[in-house]
């Protein structure tokens, strides 16, 4: 029987993950992301996915997105602590270039569409108070007022265009490991029985405590400006030893570690 009882942060030198996302390079004739934000405003949600995976998929992101980092955990097992790492995206997921590049929202099933492509994964409540945690730099949220256009591509704008002042007023480098200023698409055990749901999670002020706690009362159409996607390493190391994420927030004891709601039976968004 395993025996979970608390998480802390350790040395993160003591195992070696992968060190980059695994994309296709940047082609030299791939547009910046304003440009593609511009192209994108009159299309529909499906429409825009479509777009976000394929510009994803193809490689048109910044280059410093591509460089992942190590979330350091410790679990017990049997006992004894036992370290966990576990590979992050260093903020959320942009299209565009190094200079010009957009946050994008997008739904769940482009979200997991790209991660089964890249062998990542979303992560849960559990992953993202770690990884707001262990943040190089923590960025207070931005809301904007809601209304009928918080869905839209110029509202997204305008506020990816608020953090790149923030960012700018506070001297953080586009590269570095960041958390705060976005809600998380996140992965729960309330999808077992919350089918055609988005779930989402964080957006932590900035002592720590989250803006949105865990919600599903969205469905898995409503995308909105406060939406971000961070991905997480599916292949993750437990003691030096590699694990399959996916399968530990599927099983009855280790989904326990990463999950405070689980096991779930399917941790994925369906995507058919």
């Amino acid at each position: 029987m395993l025996m979970i009882l608390a998480t802390v942060a350790c040395d993160s030198t003591v195992d070696t993950l992968s060190e980059e996302w695994d994309l296709a390079s940047r082609a030299s004739d791939a547009l910046p992301g304003s440009t593609l934000m511009d192209r994108w405003r009159p299309l529909s949600l499906e429409e825009r996915d479509e777009q976000i995976v394929q510009e994803v998929l193809s490689g048109n992101v910044p280059s410093w997105l591509r460089i992942l980092r190590t979330l350091s955990l410790e679990r017990v097992v049997d006992g004894e602590w036992v370290p966990v790492r576990i590979g992050v995206l260093p903020d959320y997921l942009a299209v565009g270039s190094d200079n010009d590049y957009v946050l994008v929202p997008m739904s769940p099933q482009a979200a997991q569409r790209i991660a089964d492509a890249t062998d990542m994964m979303l992560p849960t409540s559990t992953l993202v108070d770690e990884i707001w945690a262990q943040a190089e730099v923590k960025l207070a949220p931005l809301p904007i007022p809601p209304s009928s256009a918080m869905t839209t591509v110029p509202v997204f704008l305008q506020h990816d265009y608020r953090l790149g002042l923030q960012r700018d007023s506070l001297g953080v480098p586009d590269s570095a490991w960041k958390a705060g200023h976005k809600k998380d698409v996140v992965l729960t055990g309330r999808m077992n029985t919350q089918a055609g749901r988005v779930a989402i999670y964080g957006w932590h002020r900035t002592n720590g405590q989250p803006i949105q706690s865990l919600y599903t009362g969205h469905t898995d159409r409503w995308v909105d400006y406060s939406h971000g996607i961070r991905l997480v390493s599916r292949s993750i190391l437990i003691d030096g030893e590699e694990a399959d994420l996916k399968a530990l927030l599927e099983d009855a004891d280790r989904s326990r570690w990463f999950l405070g709601d689980g096991p779930m039976q399917e941790a994925s968004y369906p995507i058919n």
